[in-house]
C-alpha cells in the first residue's frame, strides 16, 4: 500500500507520542488508577481538550511539556477497570510550535468514572487554551494569553502575563494576578479578580463579583448576586438584578445600577450615575457630578469638588431622607423640594440656602429651598416625595 507524505507524518506523530507515553494501572482508595505519562518537547503554544475531568497546568523553567493523566474507574473488579481503561484515549502530539494533548471517552456511557489531567508546561508558553466538558480548570504562570473553558466546573488563573478569557457554564471563577485585559463569564458561579493590568470584563448569571484591583476600568454585571470593587482606575460600570454594590476608591467615571440592593461608593474622581430599584445609596468624596435616583431608600451624598469640576446634578427618592455634604468653596445654585412636607423639614448649614413653605397645617404642605453658594455655578437639584433634606458642610478636597 503506498503511503503519502501527508499520512506518513500522521504516523510518525503518533509513534513519536506512543513512545513517549507510558501507564500503570494500581488500586487506591477503593477504586482503580490508571496513571498515564508522557513529555512533548518544548513548545510555544499548547492545547488540552478534556472530553471529562479537571486540568490543571502549570508553567516553570523546564522546556518540555511534560503531562499526567490520572484515570480513575471506581469498581471493585481489576478487569473490569482496564476494559473501562481501555474506552479511554489520552493522546499527545506536536502540531508545528503548539503541543496537543486530548482525552476521549469512546464508549457509551462513562459510570463511575473520572480523569484529571496535571501538565508541567514552559512558563515562556505565548498562548494555552485549556477546555474540558464538566472538571475544573487551573493555569498558573503563563507568560502568554489563556483561553480556559468548561461546561460547568470552576476556573482558577493566576500569574498570567498575557489576555485572558474563561468561561463556564456555572462554575466559580478565580483570577489572580492578570498582566492584561480579562473576559470572564459563568452561568451562575461568583467570580473573583485580585488584581488586574488590562480592563476587566465579568458577567455572572446570579453569583457575586468582586474586584480586589483593576488598573484600566471594569464592566461587571450579574443577574441577582452583589458587586464590590475595592480599588479601580479608569471607567467603572456595575450592575446587578437586586444585589447590592460595594465601590471603594474609583480614580474615573462610575455607574452603578441595581434592581433593588444598597449602593455605597467611598471615592469618585470621576462623574456618578446610581440608580436603585429601592435600596438606599451612599456616594462620598465625589469630585465631580453625581446623579442618584433610588425607588424608596435614603440618600447622601459628599461633594468634595472644586470650581470648574463640578457639574449638573440629581438626588432623588420617592420616600427616603437625602443627606448632602457640600464644600464650603464649592459654586453651585441649590434647587430642593420636599413634596409632602408635613412632618418634615429641610435644614441647611447655609444661609444663602433659603427654605420655603407652601399650604397650611391641615393641607398638604410643600417644602421648597433654593440658594447660590459662592456665586452659584452648575445646578444641584435635591427631591424627596415624603423625607426629610439636610444640607451640610463637608471640608474641601
Amino acid at each position: 500500500m503506498k503511503t503519502t507524505p501527508k499520512v506518513a507524518l500522521v504516523l510518525l506523530l503518533a509513534s513519536v507520542a506512543a513512545a513517549a507515553q507510558q501507564s500503570r494501572v494500581y488500586r487506591e482508595d477503593g477504586g482503580w488508577i490508571e496513571e498515564i505519562t508522557g513529555s512533548l518537547p518544548g513548545a510555544h503554544s499548547l492545547r488540552v481538550s478534556a472530553q471529562m475531568g479537571s486540568v490543571q497546568v502549570q508553567g516553570g523553567a523546564q522546556q518540555a511539556v511534560n503531562y499526567v493523566v490520572r484515570v480513575r474507574a471506581y469498581t471493585s473488579s481489576e478487569q473490569e477497570a482496564r476494559r473501562q481503561f481501555e474506552q479511554y484515549h489520552v493522546e499527545a502530539a506536536k502540531h508545528g510550535d503548539m503541543a496537543v494533548i486530548e482525552g476521549q471517552y469512546l464508549g457509551r456511557r462513562a459510570r463511575h468514572f473520572s480523569a484529571n489531567f496535571s501538565l508541567q508546561v514552559p512558563q515562556s508558553l505565548e498562548a494555552a487554551k485549556v477546555e474540558t466538558d464538566g472538571g475544573s480548570v487551573s493555569v498558573n504562570d503563563i507568560a502568554g494569553h489563556v483561553e480556559a473553558s468548561s461546561g460547568g466546573g470552576s476556573l482558577k488563573l493566576d500569574r498570567i502575563g498575557g489576555n485572558i478569557s474563561g468561561s463556564t457554564g456555572g462554575g466559580s471563577i478565580d483570577v489572580g494576578a492578570a498582566g492584561a485585559d480579562l473576559d470572564l463569564e459563568t452561568g451562575g458561579g461568583s467570580i473573583r479578580v485580585a488584581s488586574a493590568k488590562g480592563k476587566i470584563s465579568a458577567q455572572t448569571g446570579g453569583g457575586s463579583v468582586v474586584v480586589l484591583d483593576g488598573l484600566q476600568g471594569a464592566f461587571l454585571e450579574t443577574g441577582g448576586g452583589s458587586i464590590q470593587v475595592k480599588r479601580c482606575q479608569g471607567h467603572v460600570k456595575a450592575s446587578t438584578g437586586g444585589g447590592s454594590i460595594d465601590l471603594g476608591q474609583i480614580d474615573g467615571p462610575a455607574e452603578v445600577d441595581t434592581g433593588g440592593g444598597s449602593i455605597h461608593l467611598a471615592l469618585a474622581n470621576g462623574p456618578v450615575r446610581a440608580e436603585s430599584g429601592g435600596g438606599s445609596i451612599e456616594l462620598m468624596n465625589l469630585s465631580q457630578g453625581a446623579r442618584a435616583e433610588t425607588g424608596g431608600g435614603g440618600i447622601t451624598a459628599q461633594f468634595v469638588a472644586t470650581r470648574g469640576s463640578f457639574s449638573n446634578s440629581v438626588l432623588e427618592t420617592p420616600a427616603g431622607d437625602i443627606t448632602v455634604y457640600l464644600a464650603p468653596t464649592l459654586p453651585v445654585t441649590i434647587h430642593a423640594a420636599v413634596d409632602m412636607g408635613n412632618g418634615h423639614k429641610i435644614r441647611s448649614d447655609f444661609p444663602e440656602i433659603k427654605v420655603l413653605s407652601e399650604g397650611g397645617d391641615y393641607g398638604p404642605k410643600r417644602i421648597t429651598a433654593e440658594g447660590s453658594l459662592n456665586g452659584g455655578g452648575p445646578v444641584l437639584k435635591v427631591h424627596t416625595s415624603s423625607g426629610d433634606i439636610v444640607f451640610l458642610r463637608s471640608s474641601s478636597k
